[in-house]
């Protein structure tokens, strides 16, 4: 059974990845580099600051901060532990895709679906009452996560699963937040 599981998911990564068109390349290089998205990050804590105040919006910087290095350092334990090859080092379909990265260490889980989750279901759970504007916020997760199938460096299953873990830990440390935010300033 887990067998047949993987090889579905190979072949939906063949699939998806070779939807993809040279013109568009670019376009996927541009969106899968975290740095590229550092102003709609920028506008994420402009939000923070000017809904909650310079107090709970260092806590939040703080909170961000311990919750973005939180969901690296789990990513990275698990793939050690799962040891999975990525699909562009996986001699079984790496022919068949087309790659234009090739990055050497593990795939599952995917650290960009896993974080990119984390840091947008902390801030709408945060600030969705104060600008449904944040809910705009949900594409960042979905390109950032397509685009690595897109380059042929993970697979659905290690999106999937990076996505889940990723809501999870965003759930758990926007609770945190809310929990800090009523210990130190009395309200939330």
């Amino acid at each position: 059974m887990f067998e047949k599981i993987i090889g579905q998911d190979k072949e939906l990564l063949i699939y998806l990845n070779n939807l993809g068109n040279p013109e568009w390349d670019e376009f996927w290089l541009f969106i899968t580099n975290q740095f590229n998205w550092i102003p709609v990050f920028l506008v994420v804590i402009f939000l923070f600051f000017r809904y909650l105040g310079w107090k709970k919006g260092l806590l939040f910087l703080v909170v961000l901060a311990i919750m973005v290095t939180f969901s690296d350092q789990f990513t990275n334990f698990i793939r050690v532990v799962f040891s999975r090859l990525r699909p562009n080092n996986d001699p079984e379909i790496q022919d068949q895709l087309r790659i234009l990265i090739n990055p050497q260490n593990f795939s599952f889980t995917s650290g960009h679906a896993t974080t990119s989750t984390t840091v947008t279901v902390f801030a709408i759970r945060i600030l969705r009452r104060y600008t449904k504007l944040i809910y705009l916020f949900v594409l960042f997760p979905l390109f950032f996560a397509y685009s690595r199938l897109y380059l042929g460096v993970h697979f659905p299953i290690d999106i999937i699963t990076g996505a889940s873990i990723g809501a999870t830990i965003g759930y758990s440390f926007s609770k945190l937040y809310e929990y800090l935010c009523k210990k130190i300033f009395w309200t939330y």
